[in-house]
């Protein structure tokens, strides 16, 4: 739970210092002044500006910057800010209302440079998805497993409940023929999004059909692995010095098998187990090359024994290496595909085809998913952020009042009619914004916590 905490804080903290640096040097190359740069929210903890240097707790109420920034660190470690001057938002101080701007504020400018700063932080995320997708796309050559076999499907699984067997070979998903892993979760889960599904399958040696809720499909989209490829193993790739796992033997190559004499198949079940044994004896059963090894290990009070662990597939792989150029533009492809699917599923949930629940996801979930794909290394670490970058990227630029897309149709409208609309107007509607806003996170928590 607490390692879930730590890598939502982190995960959220590098999004929102992205997406808000965006929206601070476009301010600053327009030369508007910008009074903060906050990271969290609530009570100043310590900062830094040009006027006083670096000092703990809050500012003086009528402390001067004197057109500088306080940057600063907040008690809230949940988002973060840029406050830029004049700026009608939730932060600006109505007694300016009737004021003119000044040459420094944001309602001063033209509306090209209103639009530019608006969109920034978008720009920026969507910037951070792409270099993620482009590095990770030529460092690390693409691979394609050969198989349509899934592996063991638990009674209690999401896939159970759709239909699936254990060691179901797929064959077809609505008249498409899958060839391959990737093809096969594509057709599955994206191109029917939204759709029963007519699934053919090869079970104990028989060509079978059954239909796939869209129900259960959608729920699955969501989950970091529906059912498990066949032939992985979840093998030890690295055990860190003095750990539990290291005092117990355990080494790298080591796979898997049995955990208190129950057959354990995929990286997640052996993480789940663990995690949820603190301070318990846990007797392991392992492949080492081609012997089978017991050995005894406590996870101790974090729930953790010390290794890095992932699922490796045996089975026939083809492999697809990019260069520089070939990678970016492999990048923008992948952010492409994953942005029609955002919108996708977005107009399936406007369509009543999947529910709002299993397809938005709050904090908790955001903490769940952060925590399970650090487990399983930097590489899918890294693509979780890139994939929640451009998610925040999607989202903030929806016409919605209190986000980017809100404020840039305002800015917009302004523009066409040639003068600024009614102070009182504009924050009237970001205040019904935020409260709708406020609700559709209270619902989003409180779904994320019924469905743990």
């Amino acid at each position: 739970m607490f390692d879930s905490v730590i890598y939502f804080i982190i995960t959220i903290g590098i999004l929102v210092f992205v997406h808000e640096l965006g929206h601070f040097l476009a301010a600053r190359i327009c030369k508007m002044r910008t009074d903060a740069f906050a990271l969290g929210f609530g009570q100043r903890l310590f900062g830094y500006n040009q006027i006083n240097g670096f000092t703990f707790g809050s500012l003086e109420k009528d402390f001067d910057l004197q057109g500088h920034t306080d940057y600063k660190v907040c008690l809230l470690p949940l988002g973060g800010y840029v406050k830029i001057s004049g700026m009608v938002d939730e932060s600006f101080d109505t007694k300016f209302a009737s004021q003119e701007p000044k040459p420094y504020e944001f309602r001063a400018k033209p509306t090209y440079q209103k639009l530019f700063v608006i969109t920034a932080g978008v720009m920026m995320n969507l910037t951070l998805a792409i270099l993620i997708f482009w590095g990770v796309n030529y460092y690390q050559p693409k691979t394609i497993m050969q198989t349509t076999k899934i592996g063991h499907v638990a009674d209690s699984t999401l896939a159970y409940k759709a239909g699936f067997r254990s060691y179901d070979k797929i064959i077809s998903v609505n008249g498409y023929e899958v060839n391959d892993w990737e093809s096969l979760l594509n057709t599955l889960l994206i191109k029917n999004m939204g759709k029963d599904v007519d699934v053919k399958v090869v079970r104990n040696n028989e060509e079978t059909n059954f239909i796939a809720s869209k129900d259960i499909l959608s729920k699955a989209a969501q989950e970091t692995s529906f059912f498990p490829i066949g032939d992985i193993s979840p093998t030890i790739n690295d055990v860190l010095d003095e750990s539990p796992a290291a005092s117990a033997g355990l080494d790298s190559g080591d796979v898997f098998l049995k955990i208190n004499d129950k057959n354990v198949y995929t990286t997640a079940e052996v993480i789940d187990i663990i995690s949820n044994s603190k301070d318990t004896d846990l007797n392991i059963t392992i492949l080492r090359e081609k012997d089978t090894v017991n050995a005894v290990v406590n996870p101790g009070s974090e729930g953790k024994i010390g290794i890095y662990i992932s699922d490796v597939y045996g089975g026939e792989i083809d492999f697809e290496e990019y260069g520089l150029g070939e990678s970016l533009m492999k990048s923008v492809t992948n952010i492409g595909g994953y942005t029609a699917l955002t919108f996708k599923m977005l107009g399936s949930v406007i369509k009543g085809d999947v529910a709002f629940e299993s397809s938005f996801g709050g904090p908790v979930k955001i903490a769940k998913f952060a925590s399970q794909s650090a487990d399983q290394g930097i590489i899918p670490f890294l693509l979780f952020l890139a994939m929640l970058s451009l998610s925040l990227a999607i989202i903030n630029i929806m016409p919605f009042p209190v986000l980017d897309g809100g404020h840039f149709v305002i800015i917009l409208i302004e523009g066409i009619i040639r003068r600024e609309l009614p102070i009182k107007l504009k924050l009237a509607i970001q205040n019904f914004g935020f409260v709708i806003l406020l609700m559709l996170m209270a619902y989003i928590i409180y779904t994320d916590i019924a469905t743990l």
